[in-house]
């Protein structure tokens, strides 16, 4: 996302730091909180200021992690998989928002936390000021919160990154006023529709699973997921008036990153790949 970022801005000479609004979810509500921060996008090559998404202890890759989470939630878990990105925006409620509940409680409770993450971005200037929105999802309801969005609970930016990168089967859920959050992917991976877009609205729209070739995989039913759920929320940004354009990694950036998302060793690979693909997309886009 950084790479493709930072070609954009080389190509059209848009410093993407003036956007209106930025929607993070997951790892992307890390460079949204850079974006609103002010902070300038690594080059290939430069040493960047970004947050660091993890620390460097070594941790399972997310299918394998995701696989055991199945595993340990059982035939129920499996069966409600789909609920985790709704097909359609609000045909999952109310039933989907208490199925989805009793999937997050279901599964196993890990010990490692995103602490170091949280105070990183605790350090940063980022702050919600109206531009920002993270989201994350509440265990015990199963249902959508976007932090800094009008009438969310209250958190710092910090503790709303935490919250929106906790994948629940790898990390432990993040206490914000006495309420248990975890990945924002959880609902949607891209949650475009929450999105304060309306007529004549330009929208950039990241989808980094959309191109992962992991086919019968548990990423291969996240890349479907996601495909499904952007472009059902595209729809509705388009009813609004917005123009959309969606980037998911083309296939010099998807063999870069591989299946292994948690793996740091290809970074310097995926930033390079990307940012030329960010080079050629500001070239000849609208």
């Amino acid at each position: 996302m950084t790479g493709v970022l930072a070609g954009i801005e080389d190509a059209t000479g848009f410093d993407l730091c003036k956007c209106e609004y930025f929607v993070g979810t997951s790892a992307g509500s890390i460079v949204a909180a850079h974006l609103a921060a002010g902070a300038p996008l690594r080059r290939p090559g430069s040493v960047g200021s970004e947050i660091a998404p993890v620390d460097a202890r070594p941790v399972n890759g997310l299918a394998s992690a995701a696989r055991e989470a199945a595993r340990r939630a059982g035939a129920f878990g499996l069966a409600a998989s789909a609920t985790f990105a709704p097909l359609a925006l609000g045909l999952a409620e109310p039933g989907g928002a208490l199925v989805r509940s009793a999937l997050l409680r279901r599964l196993p409770r890990p010990q490692s936390t995103l602490a170091q993450l949280r105070a990183r971005i605790e350090q940063s200037p980022a702050r919600f000021d109206g531009r920002l929105r993270v989201v994350a999802v509440q265990v015990r309801t199963g249902r959508r919160v976007v932090f800094g969005s009008p009438g969310a609970p209250r958190a710092t930016v910090g503790e709303a990154v935490q919250a929106s990168c906790t994948v629940p089967w790898m990390f432990a859920p993040v206490q914000i006023g006495g309420r248990e959050y975890v990945d924002g992917g959880v609902w949607s991976p891209t949650n475009l529709d929450v999105a304060p877009a309306g007529r004549d609205t330009q929208v950039l729209s990241l989808n980094p699973i959309a191109s992962i070739t992991a086919a019968n995989s548990v990423l291969g039913i996240m890349r479907s997921v996601a495909r499904s759920a952007v472009s059902i929320e595209t729809l509705v940004l388009k009813r609004r008036g917005a123009w959309v354009q969606t980037i998911a990694p083309d296939v010099d950036c998807a063999e870069a990153m591989g299946t292994n998302l948690m793996d740091r060793e290809p970074q310097p690979r995926v930033l390079a790949a990307a940012y030329r693909q960010g080079l050629r997309a500001g070239v000849t886009g609208p």
